[in-house]
Order: structure tokens, then C-alpha cells, then sequence
């Protein structure tokens, strides 16, 4: 007996698989040089039955988790927290109250937030005050000759 989210299913048989990418570099003589690995999400293949009165609630419970995309724990030989990721399931003479299935879970790695809910509501930033040091206009002299001269934000002539 396993559950999925404690749904009581009879599997007959778990199917883990743990799969990595390998970066390849090719090379001119032998093999290509494999530079980095890194781990892919674990997937587990789960085959059995869901049988009893209540096996039409139970397979719409798990129907209900996959297309919600709900997070599920599964118990059973194996223990594994994921999603379901596809779901089939056979109605035949051969069971005669419930139904038999496949289904393929996946690991999910769930992010958190970096936003802290303690910061204060007010944060002082720590940059330079904004100078504005204005236009230059041409001021002409006395003798006809153009001086260039700053006027600030204030209007005064520097």
C-alpha cells in the first residue's frame, strides 16, 4: 500500500530516476572533454491499482492535484515530494471495482522570495546629492568681448 497525499493506492511497481547534463567540449584526438555536470530534477515512474468503493473519488483526487499542479507526497518504497506530471488510467474486466494506472512524478524545487517583510517603510539611499550647476549665457563686456558665465538653479550669476 502507498499514498498520494494520503489516497490510499496499491502500486506494483516504482521506477526512480536520477539523470545529470554533462557539458561536452569536442577535441581534435580522442574523446570530447566533459567540463561540468549538473543535477536534473528527479522522476519517478509509479505503476498499480486503485481499487475499493471509494476508487472514482480517489482518482479524482489525483486527477484534481495533477491539473492544479498541486505539490504531492508520495509514500511508499520510495519517498518523493513533486508534481504529477502525467496520469493514465485503464478501465478493463480485469479489475473489477477500481481501475489500474501509470503516473510520472517530478521534483519540484519551490523558490522564496529574497524580499524581507522586516525592512523599514522608509530606506535612505546612499548616493550624492543632485548638484545642477545651470546654463552658461554669454555676458558681454565692456570692451565687446562675450564672457561665459554660470547662472545657478537660483538665478544668480557666478
Amino acid at each position: 500500500m502507498a499514498t498520494i497525499n494520503e489516497n490510499y493506492v496499491m502500486v506494483e511497481s516504482e521506477e526512480p530516476s536520477h539523470e545529470i547534463d554533462v557539458t561536452e567540449q569536442p577535441i581534435e584526438d580522442g574523446i570530447d572533454i566533459m567540463d561540468h555536470v549538473r543535477a536534473k530534477a528527479k522522476t519517478m515512474r509509479i505503476s498499480g491499482f486503485i481499487v475499493g468503493d471509494d476508487a472514482a473519488q480517489i482518482r479524482q483526487n489525483i486527477l484534481n492535484l495533477h491539473q492544479a499542479g498541486s505539490i504531492i507526497e508520495f509514500i511508499g518504497r520510495n519517498y518523493f515530494v513533486g508534481i504529477i506530471t502525467s496520469f493514465q488510467s485503464t478501465h478493463n474486466h480485469q479489475v473489477a471495482n477500481g481501475l489500474s494506472f501509470n503516473a510520472t512524478l517530478k521534483e519540484v524545487r519551490v523558490a522564496k522570495s529574497s524580499y524581507l517583510e522586516t525592512l523599514p517603510p522608509f530606506i535612505h539611499t546612499q548616493a550624492a546629492p543632485v548638484i545642477t550647476v545651470g546654463r552658461k549665457q554669454p555676458v558681454k563686456k565692456e570692451k565687446g568681448q562675450e564672457e561665459s558665465v554660470f547662472v545657478d538653479s537660483t538665478g544668480q550669476y557666478h
